[in-house]
């Protein structure tokens, strides 16, 4: 297996609203906050569906990875019930290996509602449910050992048992990779998100605000320096800005594609690193790694959802 994913299983369930909706229920454009079921569901009451996809952010780049032709696989919780029933068949008929065996639990599957504003932006409300419980007996080490690299997500840090299963996680991989996932998870983890960055990782994906909230800085070029000196693989994507890939000393960018019909930014952050694990898996150079990334975040914000 050429790459396993480890994050959170979640159903993501698509949403339009407007930016008054967001006022309204008191969210941070652009964030992703966690919600308990009676938030979910109360939410949820006021909105029209657009669709619904098996998501979680390493779920969404490991999709884009096997649509790429790669062998790759997914360890994230659910539950036996509907959502779980309909996460695993979304996965399995992406041609990815499912690698956990689902049974009856007593919380529900994992939901988050992606609220898309106007503007293409999007707001998640997270339901984490049984995916939240995720622990180090969910992990089966040899599939970990089979795999040439691991991709794990920041999001797995908002929970406790997840911690056990990251840990077993680390201590048998090949190469590890990890998105560092969202700011405010930054800001939460800082001290631990610096230990792993500087003595466990091997690649490391995140956008301008996660590596400046990481260092404590607002200079680019603090974060660019830091990078250098950990003389690990660090991507860092910066919207409409190039996005950069730094090994060492070799600090390589490319340009963001221009005059895209944006339609919905969900999975732009997942599918560039879908497209960059693909450049590294299939020995391409950083440059050749960073065009692979942002033709498949160039293509999924043309569209609703996660899937190109």
């Amino acid at each position: 297996m050429k790459i396993l994913g480890i994050g959170n299983a979640i159903v993501d369930v698509i949403c339009k609203v407007d930016d008054q909706y967001l006022i309204d229920n008191g969210l941070t454009k652009s964030t992703m906050k966690l919600v308990d079921e009676n938030e979910f569901k109360k939410l949820l009451s006021t909105l029209k569906i657009e669709g619904t996809v098996s998501g979680g952010s390493v779920a969404n780049s490991i999709v884009g990875l096997s649509q790429l032709g790669n062998d790759v696989g997914f360890i994230g919780k659910i539950n036996a019930d509907d959502l779980g029933l309909k996460y695993e068949d979304g996965l399995k008929k992406e041609n990815v290996n499912y690698l956990y065996s689902k049974k009856n639990e007593p919380i529900p599957t994992g939901s988050c509602l992606i609220l898309v504003t106007p503007d293409s932006e999007r707001t998640m409300c997270t339901f984490l449910g049984t995916a939240g419980k995720i622990n180090d007996n969910d992990i089966n080490a040899q599939d970990v050992k089979n795999a040439e690299i691991t991709f794990l997500e920041g999001y797995l840090w908002d929970e406790g048992e997840p911690k056990k299963a990251f840990d077993k996680a680390i201590s048998n991989s090949n190469t590890i990779a990890m998105s560092l996932s969202d700011l405010f998870c930054v800001d939460r983890h800082r001290s631990q998100f610096l230990e792993l960055v500087k003595d466990k990782l091997d690649i490391v994906f995140a956008n301008e605000q996660e590596i400046l909230s990481l260092i404590e800085s607002k200079s680019f070029d603090d974060a660019v320096s830091y990078s250098k000196n950990l003389n690990k693989n660090i991507i860092i994507t910066r919207g409409e800005k190039n996005s950069i890939a730094i090994k060492g000393d070799e600090v390589i960018e490319f340009p963001t594609q221009k005059n895209l019909k944006i339609i919905d930014l969900t999975g732009a952050g997942d599918l560039f690193a879908a497209g960059y694990l693909h450049g590294v898996i299939n020995k391409m150079s950083l440059k050749e790694s960073l065009a692979m990334g942002t033709k498949l975040s160039s293509k999924i914000i043309q569209k609703i959802g996660a899937r190109i």
